[in-house]
């Protein structure tokens, strides 16, 4: 954690370069965009790329917090190229998906993809 304030449910968190902020609704200024209705993360899937997955694993272990997806190795298309990466997928508590990822492979850098419509990945 970076920094928080606790009197607003606020918390600032970093792995690397990949940074979250957490702000619990009803403490403070809400930007709410449409009814509230558990799961809030319904469809939403973030990915968070990172150095090495590595520790995030272990201290989810640690807290014994389930994992969605197990640790997988999966290579995307990537224009003409390809990049191979190590992931998992963790929800947290308001229901959204959050996709940790490392590149193992050869390929595009990161900050360079493009991503593609599911269908197009498959070709």
């Amino acid at each position: 954690m970076i920094y928080d304030r606790p009197e607003y449910g606020f918390a600032c968190l970093q792995c690397g370069s990949a940074r979250v902020t957490l702000d619990q609704l009803g403490t403070d200024r809400d930007w709410v965009t449409g009814p509230l209705e558990p799961p809030l993360g319904r469809g939403i899937n973030l990915e968070i790329a990172v150095e090495d997955i590595a520790p995030i694993l272990a201290a989810l272990a640690a807290v014994g917090w389930p994992l969605f997806l197990d640790t997988e190795e999966k290579a995307y298309r990537v224009g003409e190229g390809s990049m191979t990466v190590r992931q998992f997928l963790v929800q947290d508590p308001d229901g959204y998906l959050l996709r940790f990822s490392e590149r193992i492979g050869n390929g595009a850098r990161i900050q360079d993809l493009r991503y593609l419509p599911s269908a197009a990945l498959r070709a």
